[in-house]
């Protein structure tokens, strides 16, 4: 099936003149999105998919730590995708110790949990911004504080036209739509996001997506807030309770077939074939939800048990324990700051945790000792490794 999913406007960028490629409005029109049988079926699997995530998250005896994993999971893939280079690990002892081999991309990481964050938060209060693309725009700012590409317009629709691969426009993999119809091109986008649309959500999902792609309303950083904008919905329509699926992972192992099937929308109106790679992503990322859920889920009850066991076990031990899901990485003050109690005693507990086989010394060191969680970090943290982007 082929349709025109939008027009071409030629305009003069640095002295030559290029084709920038302007979408039209969503729906698909043209013929209309055709919700085949393939589709409604792959459709119904991950949302059965989904909901079995759902079950797993509420499963987990605390709902932050869950989140606490599951979010930065999501944020250190999303960013990989874009070509940095933090691990998960690497985020994590960041967090733990404010110092980080990769300072750079760690911050962008922690920038994509904090524009996260800020994003629910907002949602959620009743005065607070709904999801739009004024919400997306102070996302933006978050994601871009004080890291590659701070001094590109942080948190504005451009006002300059940008484009995906090659050197300049002029040889350009993609042009998007010049900057001045920028804005009402992402005022129709949260018209149709608000509207009474009865496409399913995790399709309207996927479409809003690409959408917001083929805009590419930013001077940098659309891949990330794309990648967000998915989450958000998948949880403003009621899909989830919270951020737990982690949709950039299928999206970075078969991220040759991400970008070819985005360029098929614009360029042969594949909103099809776009809709069946999406809806397969969301199912094997909430099939890798619920699996690592789980083995988390047994992981932790597997060492309470042997450390309520353990003959060095105190009540400050497992106190910290039950804080390690949440700070799976920890210093000695971090240990005394989590269990409120004197550094003999958190040292005691530390001591504790080693002997029981729960945590790890990292450093070799005999100050500044860190410790990690590695049985938890070795279920997180699989399949998170970067990869080479592609541009």
């Amino acid at each position: 099936m082929s349709r025109a999913t939008g027009t071409y406007r030629v305009t003069a960028v640095g002295g030559e003149q290029v084709k920038a490629f302007v979408p039209h409005p969503l729906p698909p029109t043209h013929p209309a999105l055709a919700v085949d049988d393939v589709i409604r079926d792959l459709s119904s699997v991950a949302t059965a998919s989904i909901a079995r995530l759902s079950v797993a998250g509420a499963m987990v005896p605390s709902a932050d730590w869950f989140i606490y994993g599951f979010v930065r999971k999501e944020a250190v893939v999303s960013s990989q995708i874009e070509g940095t280079q933090a691990t998960l690990e690497d985020v994590l002892n960041y967090e733990a110790t404010e110092q980080a081999l990769r300072p750079d991309d760690v911050q962008e990481v922690c920038n994509y949990v904090d524009a996260l964050t800020y994003c629910r938060r907002e949602i959620s209060r009743p005065k607070g911004l709904p999801l739009s693309s004024r919400l997306l725009c102070q996302a933006h700012k978050r994601l871009m504080k004080g890291v590659r590409g701070h001094n590109k317009q942080p948190g504005e629709i451009r006002r300059s036209q940008n484009w995906v691969g090659g050197t300049r426009p002029g040889n350009a993999v993609f042009v998007p739509p010049p900057p001045e119809i920028v804005p009402d091109l992402m005022a129709s986008l949260d018209r149709w996001l608000h509207s009474d649309d009865t496409l399913p959500p995790l399709i309207k999902a996927g479409l809003a997506h690409v959408q917001f792609e083929t805009i590419h309303p930013f001077l940098d950083g659309n891949g990330r807030i794309g990648r967000l904008l998915v989450t958000l919905l998948v949880e403003h329509w009621g899909l989830l309770n919270a951020p737990i699926l982690y949709l950039s992972l299928p999206l970075k192992r078969y991220r040759s077939l991400y970008y070819e099937k985005l360029a098929a929308v614009r360029s042969a109106g594949d909103w099809e074939g776009w809709t069946r790679f999406f809806l397969e992503c969301v199912r094997e990322a909430a099939d890798d939800g619920v699996t690592v859920a789980q083995a988390l889920f047994a992981r932790i009850n597997q060492d309470r048990e042997a450390l309520a066991r353990h003959d060095a076990a105190t009540v400050s031990a497992i106190r910290l324990f039950d804080q390690l899901p949440r700070h799976p990485i920890v210093t000695l003050q971090r240990a005394v700051d989590l269990v409120g109690t004197s550094k003999p005693t958190a040292l005691k507990a530390i001591a504790a945790l080693v002997d029981a086989g729960v945590l790890r010394e990292t450093t070799g060191k005999q100050r500044d000792r860190v410790y990690a969680y590695h049985h938890y970090l070795e279920v997180l943290t699989r399949d998170t490794e970067p990869a080479n982007p592609i541009s």
